[in-house]
């Protein structure tokens, strides 16, 4: 089987960043490598021509009495050689380099400056040759240090140095790598929940409690672990509001499909009674007419509050409201004579302050007509009924409040939900579609208001706040 090595951007984060990180220490190891070769090659160097220097210095004297010099370490050369007539004549020694072709050469370039040069010897090795005149215009002495011990030193160094630092190198990938593996496993749970929350079923469910746990990793391990949690939180919240809307949607499809199906019915039924009644007496066919116009006028109410619904659902691109300067005083006033007419075993008083402000006055009117009608039919006869108008610190405030039983708790945080009714009967001896609510909270959050429920045996108060100026 051949193996194949997988390109370098395919390799893992951890050992990407440990080769990188051996990487960059391998660099820094040759620059320090070379400037600790560097810097002791030239030290070695220097302390060599110093003790040259020194020799040479201190054969002076012996030169002046004997012409040769003696006192120089056993395993150097020197060579004496005498000024005459402008060139160098070499004197016998007991030093004398096996050849003297370098030595003759350096000392003719003494004659107008020292001189230091490394040489190859014949059988030797490497030297370091200085040439210097020890007695102006008289002696110029030829000296040849062997480089052996220098660089036999750089070597060791050298071979201690690559030892040293290949296995720091070592120790570096492979620590760094455990170190980097175990700082980057906040970062393999994060994947790891993202591969779990993989394998859950979202279709149907808004359930969405995976979260990453843990602590250490660093503050950027810490922020991004906290910004992972707080984007489950919101795709959590989000699976749920569409789960939530997907349910709304199919009671509301079960519901307008329940509602629309019994006027339908009852239509097919009595277009059945007054083909057969045509024939029959006038006063027959006029009751089924009757029957028929009822149930077509019924059907027509809910199709306009769905109509309404969606109308407000999509106030982007058509908007619902027609908002114009109004006191909605007088609005008030028109519901309570509207009431008063069709509703007079309800008493209704009115207190409405005069409260200028920008709104669509037509459908003010229909919330008001919906909650005054939504109180008569879920109170008994003679039950009190109250609308005040204020002006509240900029904020138009309607209160229509009963005396009656009040709406079960449970049902409150329902109670403006489609077609949803207290009465889960589906008789309409109490109450209509149960669109009404839901057409007035559509219609105060579209002028930019809240309207809120207080309910408790004996009282139910709905509170409406308006703002007076169109945003």
């Amino acid at each position: 089987m051949k193996f194949r090595l997988k390109p370098v951007r395919d390799w893992r984060l951890g050992t990407r960043l440990a080769l990188g990180l051996g990487a960059l220490a391998l660099t820094v190891f040759v620059i320090v490598g070379w400037v600790m070769v560097t810097s002791m090659k030239d030290f070695l160097d220097r302390r060599l021509d110093d003790q040259m220097i020194i020799s040479q210095q201190g054969s002076v004297k012996e030169l002046e009495y004997n012409g040769t010099i003696t006192k120089i370490p056993p395993d150097w050369f020197a060579v004496v050689y005498k000024i005459e007539n402008g060139d160098v004549q070499p004197q016998p020694g007991d030093q004398l380099p096996p050849e003297r072709e370098d030595f003759d050469a350096l000392a003719r370039q003494a004659l107008n400056a020292d001189k230091f040069e490394t040489e190859y010897l014949r059988d030797e090795g490497k030297f370091r040759l200085r040439a210097c005149q020890v007695i102006k215009d008289e002696y110029i002495v030829v000296s040849a240090a062997p480089m052996h011990d220098r660089d036999g030193t750089i070597s060791q160094l050298i071979t201690v140095g690559v030892i040293a630092f290949l296995a720091a190198l070592v120790a570096l990938v492979v620590g760094g790598q455990a170190l980097i593996r175990k700082g980057m496993q906040p970062l393999s749970d994060m994947a790891d929940t993202a591969h779990d929350i993989s394998s859950h079923d979202l279709t149907d469910s808004g359930d969405l409690a995976v979260r990453v746990d843990g602590r250490g990793g660093g503050v950027e391990v810490e922020e991004l672990r906290e910004a992972f949690n707080k984007m489950l939180a919101h795709i959590d919240s989000s699976l749920a509001a569409r789960t939530a809307a997907e349910q709304r949607l199919r009671r509301f499809i079960a519901d307008a499909s329940h509602e629309l199906r019994t006027p339908l019915t009852s239509l097919r039924g009595y277009a059945d009674l007054f083909k057969y009644a045509a024939a029959n007496e006038p006063g027959e066919r006029e009751k089924h007419l009757e029957k028929l116009r009822s149930e077509a006028s019924r059907m027509s109410v809910l199709l306009d509050d769905l109509l309404l619904l969606a109308r407000l659902d999509s106030a982007e691109s058509e908007p619902p409201l027609r908002p114009e300067e109004m006191d909605l005083s007088v609005v008030a006033e028109a519901a309570a004579d509207a009431f008063h007419a069709a509703r007079s075993t309800h008493p209704l008083t009115v207190d409405a302050d005069t409260v200028r402000m920008t709104a669509d006055p037509t459908r003010l009117r229909q919330v008001l007509d919906n909650l005054l009608t939504n109180a008569a039919v879920h109170t008994p006869a003679g039950t009190a009924v109250t609308v005040k108008v204020t002006a509240e610190n900029g904020w138009a405030v309607i209160r229509v409040s009963d005396s009656g039983p009040g709406i079960p708790e449970a049902d409150q945080a329902r109670i403006f939900d489609r077609f949803y009714r207290v009465d889960d009967s589906r008789t309409r001896q109490r109450g209509g579609s149960g669109l009404g609510l839901a057409v007035v909270q559509s219609l105060v959050e579209a002028h930019g208001g809240t309207i809120d429920l207080a309910s408790r045996p004996g009282s139910t108060v709905f509170t409406i706040r308006l703002p007076r100026h169109a945003a």
